[in-house]
């Protein structure tokens, strides 16, 4: 009876170790850094190595399709809306579907992806965001096309 005993509480222990490797290696392969492009460029090596989440503005004029792919440049900006010197980084997204819609010159993007020793982001993520769609309104300006959003009568 105690043989048996030992079997089970030697299983019960090698499946609570293997979920256990398996859960830590997953949390650590999937974990994104978030940095400002003035933080990529200080990282050193350990740029190299990470997954990471880069964000700023699409510069104007550097957006090249080809294909799902594209290749443009991201620019942070101070508080006032000016690119701040040094701190642009080229990104070439080459992901399973084409960017989105609200991709364009001087939208707010979110590359995700790694760091290559090229000086280029590899992002295969691609998240853009267009300022103005999303702006609050305008105090006593009347919104657009609201017919649509009033339902009918019945």
């Amino acid at each position: 009876m105690k043989a048996s005993s030992a079997k089970i509480t030697a299983a019960v222990v090698i499946i609570l170790a293997t979920v256990a490797w398996l859960s830590y290696t997953g949390t650590r392969d999937n974990r994104d850094y978030y940095v400002t492009i003035g933080e990529l460029h200080s990282m050193g090596d350990k740029a190299y190595s990470r997954h990471l989440r880069v964000a700023g503005n699409v510069t104007t004029g550097t957006i090249h399709h080809s294909g799902p792919n594209v290749q443009f440049q991201l620019a942070e900006e101070d508080a006032k809306g000016v690119i701040i010197p040094g701190q642009i980084v080229t990104v070439s997204y080459q992901g399973t579907e084409p960017p989105p819609d609200t991709f364009k010159d001087e939208a707010q993007a979110l590359a995700v992806g790694t760091y290559g020793k090229d000086g280029v982001f590899h992002a295969t993520q691609l998240q853009a965001k267009c300022a103005s769609k999303y702006a609050p309104a305008q105090p006593g300006v009347k919104p657009a096309n609201t017919a649509a959003l009033i339902p009918p009568k019945t």
